[in-house]
């Protein structure tokens, strides 16, 4: 027992690197993720003291317990052996599968993350790129909601800026967990928008057994209460204008639902630019019929550092106005007491509608509307056409917003920012504008239409002056 063993060096040190692994990860990890586990518990305690919507529980799970809770759900169990039968593969098989969708869905919630980088690094974008302006907030409605219930931010697709801005204006009051398309999956964008609670959703392609996982997660994170945003249509605006909804989330988050343990209530949020940094990608995607936008990451980049290089240089100039409004809350238990044939497509054009009521009209489309379909316009033409606008938008109710309140602030606000852009040019007393531009005219000018027919709001001339955001 006590004479000595000789032993080559390399498995000596093979033994020493297996004992060494060992102690770690039975002693030393368990103590280190139980220390930055307290630690996250006392940040996350700080965060929801002050949260209108504290960061419910669910959230914080680890991503792997969540993964393990997803997949052995009965209903995902039943959809595994279903699709086994139906295929005639092993039952393990399709079950990999199945945690191979549960592992691509499922967030890694960081609350560090989030409010440490995400939060700030949003507030710095938004506010170096747009004057940001509250448009209408439906304050009363929104004050009275039951502080158990889950809220559901059902917001318009604008540009890309939408995840940002509204991540931004909304920082004191949740943690959002966004819905988000194949777009998102690139790495490593992926492990930091996973890191912000955001979860992946197929637009395409996808299959019966994609579809329960999808929904039992979408159906766990709403009973358990999670604060989400989602964009019903499903993609950006390609025509300036809302979309028709698709209405997959809408139906996942209605089945089984059980309004006596936890309602649902839906806040429509519409957002609106004077400048979407995507506009003449999404034209041209509409233009040849296709969503397969053309924008390369090398055109992107050498936007990104033109800008950076300007606002080095002092003479970076903000890309005009950015605006957001709050609708009318639509509680689903309310919803649903009233019987309907069909409650998904009901719901979501609802919402749609009260987008399309609260949604800001800004400068630039204000000008964009009132541009006739010519050549050349002169200024103060162009000026009377939108004081004439506006008029007619505020005695329908839009929400519209006028710098000082003046509508001959508007139409020179907007004015301007489409001359900074090289798209209206001064010719004399004249205003022109070259043939290939016009699309971009209106691109912008559809949501004034919108505005237009859109139902009048029981709220009249809640335009004006939109508030801005406090610094």
């Amino acid at each position: 027992m006590t004479q000595p063993v000789t032993l080559p060096l390399w498995l000596l040190i093979l033994i020493l690197g297996f004992a060494v692994v060992t102690f770690a990860s039975h002693f030393l990890f368990p103590s280190v993720r139980w220390y930055f586990r307290r630690r996250m518990e006392r940040v996350v305690a700080k965060l929801n003291a002050r949260l209108e919507r504290p960061i419910q529980p669910f959230k914080l799970m680890r991503r792997h317990d969540m993964i393990m809770r997803l997949i052995h759900d009965p209903e995902v169990m039943e959809a595994v052996v279903a699709e086994a039968q139906e295929t005639g593969e092993p039952e393990q098989v399709v079950h990999a599968r199945a945690r191979q969708y549960a592992r691509e869905i499922v967030p890694s919630f960081s609350a560090s993350v989030y409010f440490g980088f995400a939060t700030r690094a949003a507030r710095w974008l938004v506010r170096m790129m747009y004057r940001v302006r509250i448009g209408h907030v439906a304050q009363a409605e929104i004050e009275q909601l039951d502080p158990e219930a889950t809220v559901i931010f059902v917001m318009n697709h604008r540009s890309n800026m939408d995840y940002i801005l509204v991540t931004h204006l909304v920082a004191d009051r949740s943690a959002l967990s966004y819905a988000v398309g194949e777009w998102a999956r690139i790495w490593p964008l992926s492990r930091l928008i996973r890191a912000m609670g955001a979860y992946f959703i197929r637009r395409k392609d996808s299959n019966t057994l994609y579809r329960r996982v999808l929904a039992r997660y979408v159906r766990m994170a709403t009973d358990q209460g999670v604060t989400q945003a989602m964009f019903p249509e499903g993609g950006l605006s390609l025509t300036g204008s809302l979309a028709p909804p698709k209405l997959g989330l809408f139906a996942y988050m209605m089945n089984g639902f059980q309004p006596k343990k936890r309602d649902v209530i839906f806040i429509p949020v519409a957002v609106s630019y004077d400048r979407v940094l995507e506009d003449r990608v999404l034209i041209e995607a509409s233009r040849l019929g296709t969503r397969r936008f053309k924008a390369r990451i090398f055109t992107v980049m050498g936007f990104v550092l033109r800008n950076l290089w300007r606002k080095l240089r002092g003479r970076f100039r903000r890309f005009g106005y950015a605006a957001v409004s709050f609708g009318t809350p639509l509680s689903l238990a309310e919803f649903l007491a009233s019987e309907r044939p069909d409650p998904a497509t009901a719901l979501a054009n609802i919402l749609m509608g009260r987008i399309a009521r609260v949604t800001t009209v800004l400068p630039v489309p204000l000008v964009a509307a009132a541009w006739e379909d010519s050549a050349s316009m002169k200024r103060e033409d162009l000026v009377a056409r939108v004081e004439d606008l506006v008029a007619k938008l505020m005695a329908h109710g839009a929400v519209v917003h006028l710098p000082g309140g003046v509508a001959a602030n508007a139409a020179s606000a907007g004015i301007t920012s489409l001359q900074q852009r090289g798209i209206l040019h001064l010719d004399g007393e004249n205003l022109t504008i070259a043939p290939e531009d016009l699309p971009l005219l209106a691109f912008y000018a559809a949501i004034v239409l919108q505005a237009q027919n859109a139902p009048a709001t029981e709220n009249a001339a809640i335009s004006g002056d939109a508030e801005p955001v406090t610094t």
